[in-house]
């Protein structure tokens, strides 16, 4: 699916979520846009009028970043951990 459909069916369909869970709605469709690859750039290209999406968006990467920091301290424990040996 490409992300400019996607971005037109969220248009469409947004207005029958209710107010207070389309945060959740939004993140939920951010989620499913990244693990069938499509990239951050395009998704805030494609929805760049926005908000709930382009603040879902941000909460994923940032979400995502402190994941990569910790997956590269959990690393450098594991190395230091082998130069004891």
């Amino acid at each position: 699916m490409s992300v400019d459909l996607a971005s037109e069916i969220w248009a469409e369909l947004k207005r029958y979520v209710n107010k207070v869970d389309r945060d959740d709605a939004a993140e939920a469709m951010v989620s499913v846009l990244i693990d069938n690859d499509v990239s951050a750039d395009d998704i805030k290209d494609a929805f760049k009028g926005d908000s709930e999406v382009k603040g879902a968006l941000a909460s994923y990467l940032k979400d995502h970043q402190d994941d990569e920091d910790d997956d590269e301290d959990d690393e450098d424990f594991e190395y230091e951990e082998d130069d004891d040996y």
